[in-house]
């Protein structure tokens, strides 16, 4: 292929915005150590530089996680708590001093082949959240051998020209590091949306496209690069006409955002007068400033798993209870849905007994996780009744799958309502409480549960997931993880008409509603409320304020006799087309 010509690599998206500049190719610096035979007398000189190598790290890792928690907050500073605790691994440490002396070998090939072996291992899990530890231990076993061999880590920070990151894969302290003024985007060819490296790279607002596969390999040292990080996609040595679309392409979405930012104090009003409620979803208390400005009012769900994440202690009562004050005192008098802990899976906390399962999405997770331990249920049931006081708090269960464990759940609540009583502490005796919907069987069996509850939100992440027993993180089936699918569809309509029978609240709180083309199906089928993505927000008002109610609705029924996803998938988008195309401007 010739050096000039355009190529399009194609990969995923995980921090938006477009930025044209020439690459910056990152040669690894972990690779070849040297390996070199050592006498007896030497052993305990050599374990002795593992030992000050091991001081060292930790020391800069130390200096890192200060540097983060002043640039960014605390949360994303935690990030380089997992780093030191594989710097202070006795196990690991000791199976490195153990080699030296039994192998009678320098410490830098042992330590490298010991923990590359451990890091093989996590990534090979399905656990998602071990497997992501894996990038921790290759990360500070790159900085343990650069100070064994009395070598800096490269520095981004030293780059002095504005440029385009490439890399087989940046690790967290390389993006800690990052000068956004001269690395003005990143691509690598490993990766995926959930990485801590996506999370630095969203909150350090520079646009990134991940696991591209071969982009260390098509990139030559300053080509010319031109990174769309909404779309995913990266175009090596773009052409003249391609950096013209492009130029046009970002004053157009420069004029739409500033247009859609007059929208934030509009209601949620179709054309003909239908009021569509537009809440958010927010994981960390930060984002509580967002939720407004994104023209939201309130919050259809609070993911308070995030809470116990990256701590090494889990929050007692009283801090969960300030949490849970502060996002209801942020929103007053707007509702606050504060979800029960949904852990298990990929996300468990680092102070949590983890039980090694086959297929922990299947496992003991979400509710199941909290009733089998009803001490832990109960200590977040008090926090969210104790902050109930505010009396736009509601509370909501996950991933329930049938009427018994709503019931279950409710009876500890009643507990705990009682144990508030006894102590004389003030609580909202008539907080509302409802259940996520998420799996086919609730679906299925909504109107046994709707007695028991006030309102249900739908998950139509996990909903389409499961129904269509697709793994959306496997890109062999991907394609298979269809949210316009009938049978998806139809599920939403029962639980909607539920919904209706019994006097409850419907809400959507998945993806569906933060995808502006899907607004009018979700609207026309009667859903009461969208729960988005605060970013998302006003392009959801905006498409909102463009139907006509009628016209959804009869966009509904045709879906819901549709034979294909396609045919849905292209009524929805030929609609947007129709009432505000400049949303694809922003989405496609």
């Amino acid at each position: 292929m010739s050096l000039t010509e355009e190529t399009l690599l194609k990969g995923i998206g995980v921090s938006p915005g477009i930025v044209i500049g020439p690459a910056r190719v990152l040669i690894p610096d972990v690779s070849r150590v040297s390996s070199r035979a050592i006498e007896a007398d030497e052993v305990s000189h050599e374990q002795k530089r593992f030992r000050m190598a091991l001081k060292e790290t930790r020391a800069q890792l130390v200096h890192i996680r200060k540097q983060v928690a002043e640039v960014l907050d605390e949360e994303h500073a935690r990030i380089f708590d997992a780093h030191m605790l594989v710097v202070e691994d006795e196990l690991l440490v000791s199976e490195v001093e153990k080699a030296v002396e039994v192998e009678r070998t320098n410490v830098e090939p042992l330590l490298q082949r010991i923990a590359l072996s451990y890091a093989d291992k996590l990534a090979g899990l399905e656990d998602q959240y071990l497997a992501g530890r894996a990038t921790d231990i290759r990360d500070v076993t790159r900085r343990i051998l650069a100070n064994l061999a009395e070598e800096a880590v490269e520095s981004l920070r030293d780059i002095e020209s504005p440029c385009v990151l490439v890399s087989t894969d940046l690790l967290p302290s390389d993006t800690a590091g990052l000068d956004t003024k001269k690395v003005q985007a990143f691509i690598t060819d490993l990766g995926s949306a959930n990485s801590h490296t996506a999370i630095m790279a969203r909150a350090l607002n520079v646009p990134a496209v991940v696991g591209l596969r071969s982009a260390t390999a098509a990139v030559h040292p300053d080509d010319l690069l031109l990174v769309d990080g909404a779309k995913g996609v990266v175009f090596i040595r773009p052409s003249e006409a391609r950096l013209a679309d492009y130029a046009e392409r970002s004053r157009h979405q420069a004029v739409i955002r500033q247009e859609l930012d007059l929208l934030r104090d509009k209601p949620p009003e179709t054309l003909d007068g239908y009021h569509v409620p537009l809440t958010a979803n927010i994981e960390l208390l930060e984002e509580l400033e967002g939720v407004d400005a994104g023209g939201a009012k309130g919050i259809g769900l609070y993911r308070t798993e995030f809470l116990f994440l990256g701590s090494d202690s889990l929050p007692d009562e009283d801090e969960q209870t300030a949490a849970y004050i502060k996002a209801a005192q942020s929103q007053y008098p707007a509702p606050v849905v504060i979800r029960t802990l949904d852990l298990g899976a990929d996300k468990m906390p680092d102070s949590m007994e983890r039980r090694r399962e086959m297929n922990p999405f299947l496992g003991l997770r979400a509710i199941r996780l909290c009733l089998d331990r009803p001490e832990l249920f109960c200590v977040q049931l008090r926090a969210i009744l104790r902050a109930s006081v505010h009396e736009n708090v509601r509370l909501m269960y996950p991933m329930v799958t049938g009427v018994a464990e709503v019931k279950e759940a409710n009876a500890l609540l009643h507990q705990c309502m009682n144990e508030l009583t006894e102590k004389g502490i003030p609580f909202n005796r008539e907080i509302e409480v409802g259940t996520m919907i998420e799996v086919p069987s609730a679906a299925l069996v909504a109107d046994k549960i709707a007695p028991h509850v006030r309102f249900f939100s739908l998950g139509t992440n996990d909903l389409i997931q499961y129904s269509m027993a697709v793994d959306r993180g496997n890109e062999d089936v991907a394609h298979l993880y269809q949210p316009t699918n009938l049978a998806v569809i139809r599920l939403i309509d029962h639980v909607v008409k539920v919904c209706r029978r019994f006097g409850l609240w419907s809400t959507i709180c998945g993806q569906m509603a933060s995808t502006p083309h899907l607004v009018p199906l979700l609207v026309g089928l009667g859903v009461d409320e969208l729960s988005v993505s605060p970013v998302q927000a006003p392009l959801i008002k905006d498409v909102i304020r463009k139907l006509y109610y009628a016209d959804a609705v009869e966009l509904a029924q045709r879906a819901l006799i549709s034979d294909t996803s396609e045919e849905v998938e292209a009524h929805c988008v030929n609609m947007i087309v129709d009432v505000a195309p400049e949303v694809l401007a922003l989405t496609e």
